[in-house]
């Protein structure tokens, strides 16, 4: 029933006290009409704004979790490997939203406990890069392959499509360690059915060129290259996620 018909009806509340202070029917139609059109204002405002959310949300959300290696330590916002990874899809025709989730210092342990935060905003796709904090720290591998497996866990379950960015331990906590380590990665990519890029800094570790004096972090250069090498990956995931709906 439109405001105007509720208005003009003779039984209306509203109506009789708006007849009683104006004296001419006229005067509710009149409120009636202002009221219809701005009611339709109202609505044409929420259909507007919802599309504009909408169009906001058409673009796939790519989160990358993980460290300093994504939080990009020594760079600048624009210079970090998900700033570069977003303009390398966008290169290649991939509309995406990449969303920097990476914390410097962050452990697996530190991932995990900060998961449901990461997820509040329903990526679609999640890069883990999680673990060289571990390995620097001569952290237990099983500790690591745990916590890595319950994020997995947990993304798999949010619906998400899951990247695993791979790391390798440093020599220096002898082959066992080594062994033990580099192994989760694969192990991991396996029982959960995700896709796994060996090593989260292949052609870039060791390589004075492309990273900062620390000898750890990437350059801009260094990130560039990562996401270089990741981008047709990640284009493939999210075509994938695309097919599913």
């Amino acid at each position: 029933m439109s405001p105007l018909i509720v208005w003009e009806r003779p039984g209306c509340l509203l109506g009789r006290r708006i007849l009683r202070r104006y004296g001419d029917v006229r005067a509710v139609v009149n409120i009636a009409n202002r009221l219809r059109a701005f009611s339709l204002i109202a609505l044409l405002s929420i259909g507007v704004a919802t599309g504009a959310r909408g169009e906001a949300q058409a673009s796939p959300r790519i989160l990358a979790l993980g460290d300093s290696l994504t939080a990009g330590f020594g760079l600048s916002p624009k210079e970090s490997f998900p700033a570069r990874l977003q303009a390398k899809l966008a290169a290649a025709g991939v509309d995406a939203q990449v969303v920097n989730g990476g914390v410097s210092g962050d452990t697996s342990a530190g991932g995990l406990a900060r998961l449901d935060w990461a997820l509040a905003d329903h990526p679609d796709v999640v890069l883990v890069e999680l673990g060289a904090n571990d390995a620097l720290r001569g952290i237990d591998p099983q500790l690591t392959y745990a916590n890595l497996d319950k994020i997995l866990t947990r993304l798999k379950a949010a619906g998400a499509k899951v990247m695993l960015l791979g790391m390798r331990a440093p020599p220096n906590w002898g082959r066992r360690y080594q062994a033990q380590f580099d192994a989760i990665f694969p192990d991991l990519a396996t029982k959960h059915h995700v896709p796994l890029y060996p090593f989260f800094l292949d052609g870039v570790a060791l390589d004075p060129a492309l990273n900062q004096s620390d000898g750890l972090h990437p350059t801009a250069r260094g990130a560039d290259i990562i996401a270089e090498r990741i981008a047709p990956l990640v284009a493939h995931l999210l075509a994938d996620k695309a097919a599913q709906g």
